[in-house]
């Protein structure tokens, strides 16, 4: 089966339907912050540390930087942010940004084998990044919208998301460096949107053989209890073939729902993963104190 391999300087991760799902850790994007795109912008990166470090505690395998704020030098942002992620943890990153030149500035200070962030359908688009992730060797998100916006019809998508992976193949890019977002529209708008996404990761799974990745608290815009929503679907996601989404690993109910759902999966043997996290600890003194009785029973 399809593996998507990325890499820090010094740890891989590998995105597979035989993997145990990827959390990416979306928190480090000013986009709706205010205060940290304000101190990005002024070049103080302590709340672009701090949350590196709180996702990967929370138990994210990877890291999305973003530096999109208006009218600021986002290549040279991009590429610091990089820098100071990367010194501050070994997980590999996504470079994030719908810009081309940060894009490439990112890419030129990173240090492994990085997940670009992101290519459409757009022509446009798509000779101006592919030529620079075979460049780089790295690996990309597909989203699968173009010229014509984002259908409605999973179908459609996913042949712009088949068009995607084709003219990657035309660039030297193997399918399984390609990472598709089927696109996630927000279902109190459209109620059809879960079922949409779950369509078309079928097929993306089963005729591409292609791994997928999400927004996954798109999902939930606009609606009360978010993080409910977001785990109800990330689980019926995974289930359909989802294998990686950009979700908040700092909310403890989605981490539960993936954990669980690799455990439904068959992708956390023995429960291994499950048990690690949620294993109640024994009270202190509770194993001296049966191992003693143990003791003295074979004593008699």
């Amino acid at each position: 089966m399809t593996e998507t391999l990325v890499s820090s300087a010094s740890r891989e991760v590998r995105i597979g339907f035989n993997c145990p799902f990827v959390i990416i850790g979306e928190r480090i994007n000013p986009t709706g912050r205010k205060i940290l795109a304000a101190e990005m912008s002024k070049g103080d990166y302590s709340r672009v540390e701090a949350d590196a470090l709180a996702q990967v505690e929370a138990g994210a395998h990877m890291l999305d930087v973003n530096a999109g704020i208006p009218l600021a030098d986002e290549p040279a942002i991009l590429a610091e942010a990089v820098k100071l992620v990367q010194s501050v943890t070994d997980v590999p990153l996504s470079i994030d940004s719908s810009i081309v030149a940060a894009l490439e500035s990112g890419l030129s200070v990173y240090e492994g084998k990085a997940l670009v962030n992101s290519v459409t359908g757009e022509e446009e688009r798509l000779e101006s990044v592919l030529p620079l992730v075979a460049k780089h060797g790295a690996a990309v998100v597909a989203i699968s919208n173009d010229e014509t916006g984002i259908s409605e019809d999973p179908d459609v998508r996913f042949e712009v998301a088949k068009k995607i992976v084709q003219r990657a193949a035309d660039h030297g890019i193997p399918a399984g460096d390609v990472v598709v977002d089927p696109l996630v529209m927000p279902i109190g708008a459209i109620n059809t949107a879960g079922k949409q996404v779950m369509h078309i990761v079928r097929r993306l799974r089963e005729e591409l053989k292609v791994n997928t990745t999400c927004g996954a608290s798109n999902v939930s815009f606009g609606l009360p209890n978010r993080n409910g929503i977001n785990s109800a679907f990330l689980t019926m996601a995974i289930g359909a073939g989802l294998t990686s989404a950009i979700t908040n690993p700092l909310h403890s109910e989605v981490m539960q729902a993936v954990l669980g759902a690799d455990v439904m999966m068959g992708n956390d043997p023995d429960c291994s993963n499950w048990i690690r996290k949620y294993r109640e600890p024994a009270a202190e003194g509770e194993a001296r104190g049966r191992g003693g009785r143990r003791r003295r029973r074979r004593a008699n």
